[in-house]
């Protein structure tokens, strides 16, 4: 009746908690990942706006006439076509 547990002793429960350790540190590890993984790509499109933004953004702050931006809005989509 004393060899109940067949002999491992504290083993078994040095093993769990390795285990737990290893699992709790796996799901940090995917959690740290993921966050660092979308924070990037957004800070990515964030300081990087494509060419339309940018002539969008100088016709808001009056730098360009109309007839300049239709014609660069133009020269751009034709450009991204071929």
């Amino acid at each position: 009746m004393t060899d109940w547990n067949h002999g491992w002793g504290g083993g078994w429960f040095v093993l769990m908690f390795l285990m737990m350790i290893l699992f709790w540190g796996s799901i940090a590890w995917v959690v740290v990942a993921l966050i660092r993984h979308n924070s990037l790509g957004h800070h990515l499109r964030a300081s990087t706006p494509d060419a339309e933004e940018i002539l969008h953004e100088r016709i808001a702050r009056g730098e360009i006439e109309v007839e300049e931006y239709e014609r660069r809005l133009q020269s751009l989509r034709a450009n991204r076509s071929r």
